[in-house]
């Protein structure tokens, strides 16, 4: 234990607001083992998630962690998919309000949208120290290198000019920062249109944590 120091175990600023200034309106703030330390091999991390009205947390994926979720403000309507066992994929939601709770299993696609009309609130307990997040718009239509758009039309049963022109989107998977001891990073979402292929280009504002 030489050298672990009770910072390795602590992390400040989870109570403000996250930045929800973004084509989604909503921002997930993560605590993991990428800014506590200590939480290395405990299999536990949670994030904050903030909400406008109509904001969403889209579609995505944990590879590595069952999330649960708990509302703390507002009101949120929350689904999950299933695998498609039998040829059949079954969506299971429901509509949370305060305090309210649901589970969402590893590895299922799942979302999350305040319906209602003002800003909500959720805090969501992971059960692993790194979960991973997989958006999935991003990751099929803003992969480096982009997957072909005969495969991606054939996919999803549309002409390619349409797959074209969501490819052209700039996919950004920064909805997702992170929460350290003493500063905090705000990635801002944006899904700006650019020339297909452009490189990544945007800006990360570092903010004192009082």
């Amino acid at each position: 234990m030489d050298g672990v120091k009770a910072e390795d175990f602590f992390a400040f600023g989870l109570y403000k607001p996250g930045n929800t200034i973004n084509k989604l309106g909503s921002n997930a703030r993560a605590v993991n083992v990428n800014t506590i330390p200590g939480l290395n091999s405990l299999g536990v991390s949670m994030a904050r998630i903030d909400f406008i009205p109509r904001g969403l947390n889209p579609p995505h994926t944990h590879p590595r962690a069952t999330e649960i979720l708990t509302v703390l403000e507002g009101e949120l309507y929350v689904g999950f998919v299933t695998s498609n066992i039998g040829q059949t994929n079954r969506l299971f939601t429901n509509i949370l309000k305060k305090v309210d709770v649901f589970v969402f299993p590893q590895g299922l696609v799942h979302f999350q949208f305040n319906r209602g009309h003002t800003r909500a609130v959720a805090i969501a307990a992971l059960s692993s120290q790194n979960s991973g997040t997989i958006i999935i718009a991003n990751v099929v239509f803003g992969s480096k290198t982009p997957i072909s758009d005969e495969v991606l039309a054939k996919a999803f049963c549309v002409d390619q000019k349409t797959v074209d022109r969501r490819q052209a989107q700039f996919w950004m998977d920064t909805t997702i920062s992170l929460i350290g001891a003493m500063t905090e990073s705000v990635f801002n979402a944006w899904t700006c249109r650019t020339p297909k292929r452009m490189p990544p280009m945007f800006t990360v504002t570092m903010l004192e944590v009082e």
